[in-house]
């Protein structure tokens, strides 16, 4: 994957520049309590709290610097700087979870965006739609989202705007059988890529957990490779009830990957390393802003490099 630091390109550095301003406060914060630590074991106590501080978690924040100290003890490393940038390394591998679906032939490439009320769902399948229509690709969006009727009026809305193709049914309609129109619409149409919207559900709720079980379960008896990619949108400024939505949808459903959004608005950006170290599913996009081309694919040494920075 390509760096976001490296890149040249202005609009990538601008987006990089969007995420290093929303993350500035856990950036500032982890450097005030580290920087002037003795290298001893109020380093250590001092990089815990400041982990715990920046929602990354009370277990994995323990295990983190338990692994570091192991590391620095490893490596003979006998300084703050030294020590600061080992825990950077650690952290990039970490958020780094490298698992892309097989792909499977014939088109089109299936996407179930799910997640609970509130999130983003909706405006960041537009911002989606509107990447994959730049690389020329034929998109169609499925409205099965069959709860609120605007639901629907905002999806037809974003299909508009990006060009995309849109299947939709009345209010109320069992959203499996929208998924399996849209299905069924997207191969007859030469569909690239179908993004299926689902309504908000909170992560507690069985019945509403069944239901998105069994649109999975309609698609699978077309195809056992659909969806290809089930993806779980989470809005970074929840913190850890996040990992807790988190831990549920991918108990129900496998997630194949996360879209961690609003951390152009969170002064904590710690959850994206408890996600990626507790679920072991990869991140694969944030949004930095509200502008359509905000979305941008997650980076892991970049994301460290907003969150942490540099000591000096």
């Amino acid at each position: 994957m390509r760096s976001t630091i490296t890149q040249k390109d202005p609009r990538t550095m601008g987006l990089f520049s969007r995420l290093k301003d929303g993350l500035k406060k856990t950036r500032a914060q982890i450097a005030t309590i580290v920087a002037d630590q003795r290298f001893d074991e109020s380093f250590y106590e001092a990089l815990e709290e400041a982990l715990i501080a920046a929602d990354v978690g009370l277990e994995l924040s323990t295990e983190i610097v338990a692994r570091l100290k192991e590391q620095i003890a490893v490596k003979g490393i006998h300084g703050v700087g030294d020590a600061y940038r080992l825990l950077k390394e650690m952290l990039a591998a970490d958020l780094s979870v490298n698992k892309t679906p097989d792909e499977f032939p014939p088109k089109p490439w299936v996407i179930l965006i799910v997640g609970v009320n509130g999130v983003g769902k909706t405006t960041t399948i537009g911002k989606l739609t509107h990447e994959l229509r730049a690389e020329g690709k034929k998109v169609m969006l499925g409205a099965a989202d069959t709860f609120r009727a605007g639901a629907i009026e905002q999806l037809r809305i974003w299909s508009e705007r990006t060009g995309a193709e849109f299947i939709s049914q009345q209010p109320g309609a069992d959203p499996a059988s929208v998924a399996f129109d849209a299905l069924q619409a997207a191969q007859a149409r030469d569909i690239d890529v179908l993004i299926l919207d689902t309504a908000g559900r909170l992560h507690n709720k069985v019945n509403l957990m069944s239901e998105l079980e069994k649109i999975v379960r309609v698609l699978k008896r077309q195809a056992p490779y659909i969806p290809n990619e089930i993806l779980l949108v989470i809005d970074a400024t929840t913190g850890q009830n996040a990992a807790k939505q988190a831990q549920a949808f991918h108990k129900a459903l496998n997630l194949t990957g996360l879209i961690v959004t609003k951390l152009d608005g969170t002064a904590k950006g710690g959850i994206a390393l408890n996600l990626a170290k507790n679920l072991g599913v990869p991140i694969r996009k944030i949004g930095v802003g509200e502008a359509v081309g905000d979305l941008q694919d997650f980076d892991a040494k970049a994301y460290v490099e907003a969150m942490f920075g540099d000591l000096g």
